[in-house]
């Protein structure tokens, strides 16, 4: 696919099923709910920024997304840090640079609303991954994910 036939845009609520089946691909696995609560809370709440993004192909049809989080604090004013907690880029249309191009202009929109630095978590065993955010400067943070199991 040309690079350029690839348009960014903000997500909207009509995403949902084309974000959810994308994930589906990726994961082998639906997770409608957990998608219904992100839109719920992207598209209901006064108390983040619209950030996330999806590529659509020439013909509008939606090939990737990202979503992430600002969070709007005290007096309207947004934080220096922003989360990035999904990505998913079709499989069909994987290792065509569409990641880099959402990511890429993830990037911009958040640095154009005053973020300073972008988190994510990424499963130690999920090299695939891992890569792709190397790919995308991101580094190991300073913080330390601990867990207890109960």
């Amino acid at each position: 696919m040309d690079d350029r036939s690839i348009r960014i845009r903000l997500m909207k609520n009509d995403d949902f099923d084309s974000v959810v089946e994308i994930d589906r691909k990726v994961l082998k696995d639906a997770r409608p709910e957990y998608y219904t609560l992100k839109f719920e809370r992207l598209f209901r709440s006064n108390d983040f920024l619209p950030v996330s993004l999806v590529a659509e192909d020439k013909d509008g049809t939606v090939v990737g997304f990202v979503m992430g989080e600002v969070y709007v604090g005290e007096y309207g004013i947004s934080q220096e840090a922003a989360t990035l907690d999904t990505i998913g880029v079709d499989p069909d249309q994987q290792h065509e640079g569409i990641g880099k191009k959402l990511m890429d202009e993830f990037f911009a929109h958040l640095k154009s609303l005053g973020v300073q630095k972008v988190n994510t978590l990424v499963g130690i065993d999920n090299i695939k991954l891992t890569h792709f955010f190397n790919a995308n400067r991101f580094i190991p943070s300073k913080t330390i994910n601990l867990e207890r199991k109960l």
